[in-house]
């Protein structure tokens, strides 16, 4: 099948082409590089454009004869979005839609969704199901949720056929090392406790250390970047016409930040100074999955479970390439 990734040059997105190729698959990556990496997909069709600039988007579906898209290309810091809410909309769910709208131009009728766990907001129930209420709480979780919703007015009114995953935490590398998370500035738990391993930091803070947890920390879903970029290949043949379905992607068990800094420790053998902070406003005690639903209806089955492997991948990436995709 011939796949369009929009911001496939990213970290998970450049993870979803080795897996789709893999699979069989023919890809043709679609990023405008702000925040992705040319050489991340080296040897896979690249075309510089915007998700917004319909035009560009309609000529790059109809040449490659693209038969299915998935959409990574997002903005995904939650503290940006409450800065610059403008920003998130704009990005995320206007141009979600300028998507949309050149696919049904073109007749392309499959999209797998890069969605998020920041449509549950504050969950009543954890493990989370997909049926959990759905009351984002920042803008980056809101923009997310307004496509799922354009989503399905599109299923109803088009017939075309969509899956939406909600990621929860996504760590670790591609075990072969030559990719791997390279964001700037850097924002998630397992690269910033690394780089204190590499020195490229002094210490690493922790949010709240009393919260109802068994350690007094954040608890959080991790999964393996490539047991979701597998969960990307098996969604691209579930789309069926007229249906918007959603799965949740994560482990099932809950890591709390002390933990992630002491498995750090143990992987990098380094002592990695950890300070305590005030909380962070809006931070849910405990977020973890239930990923019961992918697992019945598409055969997903994490590869990579175990939060050591997590970080030893991600470690190996990075000690390696300390400066991600930099000289």
């Amino acid at each position: 099948m011939n796949v369009l990734l929009t911001g496939g040059a990213g970290y998970i997105g450049s993870h979803v082409v080795r897996a789709l190729a893999e699979a069989g698959h023919c890809c043709v990556v679609y990023d405008n590089l702000s925040n992705g990496h040319a050489q991340a997909v080296a040897g896979t069709k690249l075309i510089v454009g915007d998700v917004g600039d319909s035009r560009t988007l309609e000529a790059t579906l109809r040449e490659n004869g693209i038969e299915a898209v998935i959409h990574l290309a997002a903005f995904i810091e939650v503290a940006q979005s409450v800065r610059e809410p403008g920003m998130y909309f704009r990005n995320n769910t206007t141009n979600g839609l300028v998507l949309l709208e050149a696919m049904r131009a073109v007749g392309v009728r499959r999209l797998v969704f890069s969605s998020t766990a920041a449509v549950y907001g504050m969950p009543p129930v954890v493990p989370i199901p997909e049926d959990s209420p759905l009351r984002p709480i920042n803008p980056y979780g809101a923009s997310k949720l307004c496509v799922e919703y354009m989503l399905q007015a599109y299923a109803a009114a088009h017939g075309m056929g969509f899956v939406s995953l909600r990621y929860f935490n996504v760590a670790g590398a591609h075990p072969g090392g030559e990719i791997g998370e390279a964001h700037s500035p850097e924002s998630h738990l397992v690269p910033l406790v690394l780089q204190v391993a590499l020195g490229q930091r002094e210490r690493v803070m922790m949010f709240g250390d009393d919260y109802d947890t068994p350690d007094g920390t954040c608890v959080r879903d991790y999964i393996h970047v490539c047991d979701l970029a597998d969960a990307h290949v098996l969604a691209v043949d579930a789309t069926e016409p007229g249906a918007a379905k959603v799965y949740n992607l994560g482990n099932g068990e809950g890591f709390s930040v002390r933990q992630v800094i002491q498995t750090c420790r143990e992987v990098a053998a380094h002592s990695i100074p950890a300070d305590l902070a005030p909380r962070r406003a809006g931070d849910p005690a405990r977020l973890v999955a239930s990923s019961l639903r992918a697992q019945q209806e598409l055969g997903w089955r994490p590869k990579f479970p175990h939060l050591k492997d997590i970080v030893t991948h991600a470690w190996n990436w990075h000690r390696a390439h300390p400066r991600g995709y930099g000289v």
